[in-house]
């Protein structure tokens, strides 16, 4: 399969890409198969199984409050833009909620304020299908506190996402991944995200200017741990249009991969142990980890909302899942 090809503008992408119209299996099937069923599975573009024919997200008019639910031009396929276009025909619709394709239903809801729903088009496909991705200025985040089948305690997890390198600052925190359940700081070891961006929380920092694929696990963005909690010279920046992000939390430490989710495969940007607990963490430390099992969206742990970003999908899965399954999952995102 040919590498998309993209132009983009300040909210507007187009790619192209040799696809079927079939659908195909998708990222959540190939954990399934792999044995790390997925526990979470929201996007705004695609089914992110092969079977999936409900509802990807709901948006809520501001005009007169009324909502609707956006599903799939087929199963397994990619969103019904013409649907959401239709009832956002005023451009005054806002995302609601962001569904849970998997079986435990861990839906986003608001957390703070809700994105334009209409603002960030994009195409994707051989047919250059029109969707919509999720355009996150300072201010805007998403979460579900009561959760069931997320990773809790020092239990495994693997968590991806698809987010763009050209939109992110340094600010607290574009995260997506598992966090506290009373919208608090908790403590170091009580949240385990993926956070992207270009922060130097307590210093820390990879190669260049950024951004970076980290690790929020809570009073800080980490890029590594062990020795390379301060500095990661093996964490290199992402800057492509769109980019694919791995975290997976180990019993005994935790790994990071980044890449283009357009072409190639993901590097490995990090892989040890737990950083060194640094002077906020009181008695606590990151290893074991205290994770109690939210999910937030552009949002930090602590309700922190000054971040910014695009999200395009985000998938969290029980147990570590194997290399071979990260290169099937690389090379899924990268056919869309």
């Amino acid at each position: 399969m040919s590498k998309m090809r993209m132009t983009v503008a300040a909210t507007m992408v187009s790619l192209g890409a040799t696809v079927t119209l079939a659908a195909a299996e998708g990222p959540c099937d190939i954990l399934d198969a792999a044995g790390n069923p997925c526990v979470a599975a929201h996007s705004t573009v695609r089914a992110l199984y092969a079977a999936y024919d409900g509802a990807l997200y709901n948006v809520t008019r501001a005009s007169d409050g009324t909502s609707a639910s956006i599903g799939l031009l087929t199963t397994g396929g990619f969103a019904d833009k013409k649907s959401h276009d239709s009832f956002c025909s005023q451009l005054d619709c806002v995302i609601s909620n962001v569904f849970d394709q998997s079986p435990q239903k861990n839906h986003l809801g608001q957390r703070h304020k809700l994105i334009n729903a209409s603002r960030h088009p994009i195409t994707v496909g051989v047919d250059k299908t029109a969707v919509y991705g999720m355009w996150f200025d300072p201010g805007f985040g998403y979460h579900v506190d009561n959760t069931t089948g997320i990773a809790t305690g020092n239990d495994p997890e693997s968590i991806y996402a698809v987010m763009s390198g050209k939109n992110f600052n340094g600010e607290c925190c574009f995260d997506y991944g598992n966090s506290e359940t009373d919208d608090r700081d908790d403590g170091c070891g009580t949240m385990e995200a993926i956070y992207f961006g270009d922060a130097h929380w307590h210093g820390n920092t990879g190669t260049g200017t950024g951004p970076w694929v980290g690790a929020d696990l809570e009073q800080g963005m980490y890029y590594g741990g062990g020795a390379l909690t301060k500095n990661n010279s093996g964490s290199m920046p992402l800057t492509a249009d769109f980019v694919s992000l791995a975290l997976k939390g180990r019993v005994d430490g935790f790994d990071l991969k980044g890449g283009d989710a357009t072409q190639g495969k993901q590097l490995t940007m990090y892989s040890g142990p737990r950083p060194v607990r640094n002077r906020h963490c009181g008695p606590a430390s990151y290893q074991p980890m205290r994770k109690q099992g939210a999910i937030i969206l552009a949002t930090g742990g602590d309700n922190s909302n000054q971040a910014q970003g695009n999200f395009y999908e985000g998938f969290m899965a029980t147990g570590v899942a194997s290399e071979a399954t990260d290169e099937a999952i690389q090379a899924n995102i990268v056919a869309v």
